[in-house]
């Protein structure tokens, strides 16, 4: 089941605020606790007005929510950061603002971007990325205006290709003002040409949902108001111009007409104001007074003293220019519009099937997650049980970048090793915003635990030939130090190796902290972020070349490693063959290590052997094995030896952009983590905060 919607579209005025007013009143008889959240407004909240849909949401279904907590991002802030390229930024900031408002409810309702004004070209491939990353699915909407039934259909396919192509499910799409005669027939294109499992609604055009009130004219002409304050909030439902004789005036006087005139035309003014209390013609909406022209004195006495006012606005503009401007006035639903309100909501109740888009928000099922959103749920899920991480490279300016970092987001306990003078110097240089106090530094030989950490080594290793001089020689060295404290239970967990080598860090961890019962083998897991998903490889930095054994067991680890941090496991063992195509050694060790795995752990999902391009290309997987479950959609890869997984990480690294987390450590009863000795910033912080979540298992 999903509990968020996102309602999307790809051009203005679409007419998307009619489904959320529906799905908002539909999901409240299901939901006690809904909220609404729209990433990006058009509106600075500060200089301008508010976004008139969130106020309306909010106020009609009386939603608990504070305004700013409804949004991310205005417009203009959302293209400074694009031009500065940091839309990671804007999605991790989203993803944040979502999380806020997913954790407080019990259903969020998410309304795109409206396309209205410049730079609307980034908007549709953003709107995507954003239901991509909160991972929820989407109804899309676009309007029949001035589009035939054909155009509308393909659009309809355009978009929602679009977002399934990006593996974003659609639940359901809506093509909105449609004329009404060819309703029919849009929704058998539609279901010809989009899968049965997609609900298709058509909504016919409404005129009272098109129109616009007395106060969008207003705000559009920047005019003045000289009478009916009160009555902004008349619709307009038609309108003409005032230039005719009083006889072939009043004729043409409609329900709810806008009479525009010029300001001297007191005969047509009056008369339209007479008209309005007469029983024998229809209310008339408002006027418009062109030319920068007033009645007389007499006049406007005249009419301040009459009983029942519409609104009247003066304008210094003429009568053609002031038609035209009125002619693009685009209406939107406010909060003190009831009628208007009530009746988007009868619309959408009465032409989507909200008893079939109700099953499928039941039935929904999430697929995958992002790597924007994995980040974010490694950080949360590290500062729910907070641990303490022991860094023995505190001589290293990017370990102590890292260190800043995670303090001040009070993510976990540090202790540095290194020299406190040395270290507050180079805090001082790289100019860091943090309290070194917000860690603990250590200096081994100086530590009150020094001389227990070298006996207890002692002990543990005098059996295999170490003396006493030599234990102290070994705890003098930050690596076993550190190491030392994760045994000894004063850290959680340690990570190493941006100065160190792989063997330097894992060595003492080898020899007292020891692997798990019922592992033989310490292994590897690099989570690697691709664009939309995470995968996890495995083992692709410690093992050189392993058996069978020991590659079952190594894809047993990354399956649990996997499923720790939220990915359903999907294992591939990865060889130059897929099937039974190909014969040679290498290829019977994977399909041996294979058959250990599904002898051991029936309840995984495993293929092998199996080609890469046939373990994560759908199309080739059903191709090479179409009745796999693994096939073309593995989500934990297992390399089957170390030259082959240490370069294809490398290599999809580099040519992809991905980040890759990692090396993660499994096997061993207590995490100690190894990082690349060209290890940047972010690598230190992620592998931390991964030791951290370790810890907490």
């Amino acid at each position: 089941m999903t509990n968020a919607i996102y309602i999307a579209t790809s051009e203005p005025y679409s007419g998307k605020s009619v489904v959320a007013l529906g799905l908002m009143n539909m999901l409240s008889s299901k939901a006690k606790r809904i909220a609404y959240f729209k990433p990006i407004v058009d509106d600075d909240p500060v200089k301008l007005k508010k976004d008139s849909t969130i106020q309306t949401i909010i106020r009609y279904f009386e939603l608990e929510q504070d305004y700013t907590a409804s949004y991310a991002f205005t417009r203009s802030e959302v293209f400074h950061l694009i031009n500065m390229n940091k839309e990671a930024d804007i999605i991790d900031a989203i993803i944040r603002k979502y999380k806020i408002l997913e954790e407080s409810y019990d259903f969020v309702l998410i309304e795109g971007s409206d396309f209205i004004g410049e730079g609307t070209a980034f908007e549709f491939d953003l709107n995507v990325s954003i239901a991509k990353n909160l991972g929820v699915p989407v109804i899309i909407v676009l309007s029949g205006e001035e589009k035939t039934i054909h155009e509308v259909s393909g659009a309809m396919r355009t978009a929602h290709n679009s977002f399934n192509d990006k593996e974003v499910q659609v639940l359901g799409v809506i093509a909105n003002k449609i004329d009404s005669t060819q309703a029919f027939e849009l929704t058998t294109l539609l279901k010809e040409n989009l899968p049965a499992r997609t609900i298709k609604s058509v909504i016919p055009g409404i005129k009272e949902l098109s129109n616009p009130t007395m106060q969008e004219i207003f705000e559009t002409l920047k005019g003045k108001l000289l009478f009916g304050e009160n009555k902004l909030t008349n619709q307009v439902d038609n309108a003409i111009v005032g230039a005719m004789m009083l006889r072939n005036f009043l004729t043409r006087l409609r329900e709810n007409t806008m009479v525009v005139t010029p300001g001297d035309r007191a005969d047509i003014i009056i008369s339209a104001l007479q008209a309005n209390i007469s029983k024998n013609y229809p209310p008339v909406a408002g006027l418009v007074l062109t030319g920068d022209l007033l009645p007389d004195e007499p006049v406007l006495d005249l009419i301040e003293g009459l009983d029942s006012k519409v609104p009247i606005i003066a304008t210094e503009k003429g009568t053609f220019e002031t038609t035209n401007l009125i002619g693009s006035v685009r209406s939107r639903i406010y909060p003190d519009n009831t009628t208007k309100i009530e009746l988007a909501i009868n619309t959408f109740e009465r032409y989507v099937d909200t008893k079939e888009l109700d099953q499928r928000i039941i039935t929904f099922e999430p697929e995958g997650i992002t790597p924007r959103m994995f980040q974010y749920q490694l950080v949360k899920r590290a500062k729910k049980a907070r641990k303490h991480i022991v860094l023995p490279e505190g001589n290293d300016d990017r370990i102590l970048t890292a260190a800043a970092r995670l303090v001040n987001q009070d993510i976990v306990d540090l202790t540095v090793i290194g020299n406190k003078d040395d270290i507050q110097a180079a805090v001082k240089r790289l100019a860091l915003s943090v309290d070194i106090n917000k860690f603990n530094i250590v200096k081994p030989t100086e530590s009150e635990h020094f001389q227990d950490f070298v006996e207890t080594f002692f002990d543990l290793r005098k059996e295999k030939g170490v003396n006493m001089d030599m234990a102290r020689d070994m705890m003098s060295d930050v690596s076993y130090f550190g190491t030392m404290m994760v045994y000894k239970g004063l850290a959680d967990g340690m990570v190493s190796g941006a100065v160190h080598t792989t063997q330097h860090t894992i060595r003492p961890a080898l020899q007292f902290v020891k692997t798990k019962p019922g592992v033989s083998v310490v292994s590897s897991v690099f989570f690697m972020c691709l664009p939309d998903r995470v995968s996890v490889f495995g083992d692709c930095a410690v093992n050189p070349n392993p058996t069978a054994e020991q590659l079952s067991e190594i894809a047993i680890s990354s399956a649990e490693s996997s499923l720790m941090f939220g990915i359903e496991p999907k294992i591939a063992m990865l060889s130059y063959s897929s099937g039974t195509s190909g014969q040679g050694e290498e290829v019977e060790k994977v399909r041996k290590a294979t058959e250990i795995v599904k002898e051991k752990r029936p309840d995984l999902k495993i293929e092998g052997p199996i080609q890469y391009d046939a373990a994560v290309d759908p199309t080739v997987g059903k191709q090479k094995m179409p009745n796999s479950d693994v096939a073309g959609q593995a989500s934990v890869l297992i390399f089957p030896d170390l030259n082959t997984g240490n370069n294809t990480y490398k290599a999809v690294q580099r040519e992809t952009g991905a980040l890759a987390i990692g090396p993660m450590l499994q096997g061993l009863n207590k995490p100690v983590n190894d990082l690349s000795r060209g290890c940047t910033v972010d690598d230190i912080f992620n592998t931390v905060v991964i030791t951290a979540i370790q810890a907490q298992e």
